[in-house]
């Protein structure tokens, strides 16, 4: 492969093995960045060695490799005003071309899910199931940047699905929280915490200029690592 930084040309040789793309998904998955879009780009290189040594021999994914910092959504028809609602309508009416983005091993499980505490009614925009992390993927979608208040919504969702949806031999649900605007450090944060069920990501409606992006991406990347530099040296 072409890819000069080894830890990037080993996961998507792994992905791809995995994943069974063809050689064009494969090149398109390169050309949007997909490896630097990861959590796990934003590891120390020793944690992402390991982590691809253990799916080379196991096939087993890290959460860290299924969500990104950022999603393209193309989604056709959609207006340029929208609410949250029409982009729920248009990702359910171009499922494909969503699943495509987000990765092969996502299943649909339910749109607008109820969830009932303490007599009031919520609703989750949308639940997935991923084969590989054997667990389930609450979704909600926001306009604008990211909100404290949204991790507790989400925690609440998960909760619940994890005491009434879950079934035997399945991990514990995770959620992602897309939001139409990037406020950059807290989605960076939330990325590094590995422990957290939480994970929050910024989608785009059109491609941006990928020389931008690029440069957004690495900066992102330099700065994750180093922060757990410092965690690693205050320790």
């Amino acid at each position: 492969m072409y890819i000069e930084d080894e830890l990037a040309r080993k996961f998507y040789m792994e992905m791809c093995r995995v994943e069974r793309w063809s050689t064009r998904t494969l090149e398109e998955k390169i050309d949007q960045q997909l490896y630097e879009r990861t959590a796990i780009s934003r590891r120390p290189e020793t944690v992402i060695k390991s982590e691809l040594d253990t799916l080379k021999t196991s096939d087993r994914l890290h959460p860290d490799m299924v969500f990104r910092s950022s999603y393209f959504l193309e989604l056709t028809g959609l207006p340029d005003v929208f609410s949250e609602s029409d982009l729920e309508a248009a990702i359910l009416n171009q499922i494909q071309q969503f699943l495509k983005e987000f990765g092969s091993d996502f299943a649909f499980v339910d749109r607008q899910k109820r969830i009932p505490v303490d007599g009031t009614d919520y609703k989750l925009d949308l639940l997935f199931f991923h084969r590989g992390l054997r667990r389930l993927v609450a979704i909600d979608l926001k306009l604008g940047r990211f909100k404290p208040a949204y991790e507790g919504q989400m925690l609440l969702y998960l909760r619940y699905l994890n005491r009434h949806d879950r079934r035997e031999g399945e991990e514990s649900p995770i959620g992602l929280i897309l939001c139409s605007e990037g406020n950059t450090e807290h989605i960076e944060y939330l990325m590094l915490d590995e422990d957290s069920p939480v994970k929050v990501a910024q989608y785009y409606t059109k491609l941006p200029d990928k020389k931008l992006l690029s440069e957004k991406l690495q900066r992102a990347i330099a700065i994750a690592r180093e922060y757990q530099r410092s965690k690693d040296i205050d320790k």
